[in-house]
């Protein structure tokens, strides 16, 4: 076992708070299990060197936050800094029909409705869900009502700002007919270690608007999971950008676990020179008449690594199920790499089902025709890489959103020489 997951064991055993039970429930299979290695296929081909010997570090939060400003954009603010939660949820103004608490200042009965999500949706089998299990004090439980429309975006915001481990929870509960919006937005580039995991459930008929922004870069270390359960006839449009860092992993799951639902994850990484960028993604059709969309598109750097693992399960049980996943991948030079694995795990007979995986150059072609036209090789390899993600970022549904994604795709970009 790993000195740091004996420290992060130590820690959550002196730590107890009403979600005691399955906290030791998660220490106990920690020790088990112990520490992953190369050998489990989960973890192939992402090395946790760079976490192994770490020492288990606390940061205060600091006393100025900087949180990113999307123009035009109706938001709610959530932040967390250095792992701590820094907004006084008692004095956000919240529209009718959506609660916010804390873990920290939950009621009895809002105690008991976390119980019922925490750690519901969530697989045991994510190792540092797990740890999250075992340590995120820090976290917050959104409450959609019934038949409510939430305009605004909710915005979960994690900030590093010091060398700190960070374990940050969020669940998020939408009853029935309910509408609602929700950003996950992560940053830094610290030497940190962040595994926030956030889990929701999806009532019948209603709809979820997701994004999950991984914007780790440099020395951090971010092993982070959005798990969600759909309910009858519910619908999820989720859209995943990705940043690699030293070490930098997400893990996606969906559970269809009632009959026509829908689910659409479109996902972009984006990997300079020697970073590593993993994607986990998971959809299991459990019920009847099912429909899942999964695109993801990387364009890799010289030098760094990307890994997708994508698959779709679709249980006995679950016929009429229509599911189609396709991974691109764009190397910037002969030294990028990327593993990518599809996959589909049939055992219902009345589907229909597909999957594929591209893994190419920038054609020297395209390339010359725009310098042929007076246009700087820099620009021109910014337009071409744009084009390969370009689709997926005008599928985005909230335009303020995209508007102020591009640019900053366009910066990291200047960031991603081609060799």
């Amino acid at each position: 076992m790993s000195q740091w997951l004996t420290k992060v064991i130590d820690v959550a055993q002196e730590n107890q708070d009403f979600l005691a039970p399955v906290r030791q429930q998660a220490i106990t299979q920690l020790q088990q299990a112990g520490w992953p290695s190369q050998r489990a296929e989960q973890w192939r081909f992402t090395p946790l060197t760079p976490l192994k010997d770490r020492t288990f570090s606390h940061a205060q939060a600091t006393d100025s936050v900087s949180v990113p400003e999307i123009p035009g954009l109706d938001a709610i603010d959530i932040v967390f800094n250095n792992g701590t939660l820094v907004t006084s949820l008692d004095e956000l103004a919240l529209p009718q029909g959506v609660s916010i608490v804390s873990f920290a200042q939950a009621n009895a009965q809002q105690q008991d409705d976390i119980k019922t999500l925490f750690g519901r949706i969530k697989p045991q089998a994510h190792v540092f869900g797990q740890i999250n299990d075992a340590l995120s004090h820090h976290g917050v439980m959104i409450d959609v009502a019934d038949h409510a429309e939430i305009t605004p975006v909710i915005r979960l915001i994690n900030l590093t700002s010091a060398d700190s481990d960070n374990h940050t929870r969020a669940l998020v509960k939408l009853g029935q007919h309910s509408h609602a919006k929700v950003l996950e937005f992560g940053q830094g580039e610290h030497d940190s270690m962040n595994t926030a995991v956030a889990e929701y459930s999806i009532g019948d008929h209603a709809s979820l608007e997701h994004y999950r922004f991984a914007f780790y870069t440099a020395n951090a270390k971010a092993v982070g999971g959005t798990h969600f359960k759909l309910g009858e006839s519910s619908n999820l449009n989720s859209t995943v950008v990705g940043y690699g860092s030293q070490l930098s992993r997400l893990d996606i799951d969906i559970w269809h676990s009632a009959e026509n639902a829908f689910a659409k994850l479109n996902a972009i990484y984006l990997l300079a020179e020697g970073e590593l960028f993993d994607l986990h993604t998971c959809i299991e059709h459990a019920q009847p008449n099912g429909t899942s969309e999964e695109n993801a598109r990387g364009i890799i750097g010289d030098g760094a690594r990307a890994v997708f693992n994508g698959r779709i399960h679709i249980h006995r049980d679950a016929q009429k199920t229509l599911a189609e996943m396709n991974n691109r991948n764009l190397l910037l030079s002969r030294r990028a790499l990327v593993n990518t694995k599809p996959e589909l795990e049939i055992y219902a007979d009345d589907v229909k089902c597909a999957h594929g995986a591209t893994v190419a150059e920038i054609e020297g072609s395209e390339l010359f025709y725009l310098l042929s036209r007076g246009i700087s090789r820099q620009k021109a390899l910014v337009m071409l890489n744009f084009g390969f993600i370009q689709e997926l970022v005008n599928d985005i549904p909230n335009k303020a959103i995209a508007s102020w994604l591009q640019p900053k795709l366009s910066e990291r970009f200047a960031h991603m020489e081609v060799k």
